[in-house]
């Protein structure tokens, strides 16, 4: 537990280094809320529908679907504020990774630089009803999952043992075999 706790300690803590391990474990964690989350929007939405239900005449009852609509948009907000406090810390610790593997952590923004412009593009060609745009916006999409398996790549690799440009090795490991046995 305290692994998947640590990138929530060092909240905004972009320089530096972070193990695999540090960061798997908080992606796990990650994984679990999401999936809690996940399942409580399925069992209110449930319970909402439901509770909607229809009149004798086979007409759904207004009020039971208003108090869904009402309860999914409170759980959206709650989600997105969850999301928004997530972000930080999880940007963090994808940097710190990329660290440990002696890159820099602006390989984030092959995955963001297309993401957002995804979602822009995406958006503007629903508003305007434009199939140009909103095919960019797909091509957008496509670099991001592109972009997605590099980084995957590049976290799912050992760190350089000994410290590097970042800092030092967070396993406590030497560069030189031959400094452990001095």
């Amino acid at each position: 537990m305290d692994w998947m706790l640590l990138p929530l300690k060092r909240y905004a803590e972009f320089s530096g280094r972070s193990r695999r391990q540090e960061f798997w474990m908080f992606m796990l964690l990650l994984l679990i809320i999401w999936m809690v989350a996940f399942f409580g929007i399925m069992v209110m939405g449930a319970g909402a529908l439901s509770m909607a239900g229809a009149n004798a005449d086979g007409s759904p009852r207004v009020a039971g679907m208003m108090g869904m609509f009402a309860s999914m948009g409170i759980i959206a907000v709650v989600l997105g504020i969850v999301w928004l406090a997530l972000l930080i810390p999880t940007l963090a610790v994808q940097i710190r990774r990329l660290h440990d593997t002696d890159r820099s952590g602006w390989w984030i923004m092959i995955y963001w630089g297309p993401a957002i412009l995804s979602w822009i593009v995406n958006f503007a060609g629903a508003a305007n009803q434009n199939t140009s745009l909103i095919m960019l916006g797909g091509l957008c999409s496509l670099l991001t999952l592109i972009a997605s398996i590099v980084l995957l790549v590049f976290w799912c690799l050992p760190g350089t043992s000994g410290p590097n440009r970042f800092g030092p090795d967070p396993m406590g490991g030497v560069g030189n075999l031959s400094q452990t046995f001095q």
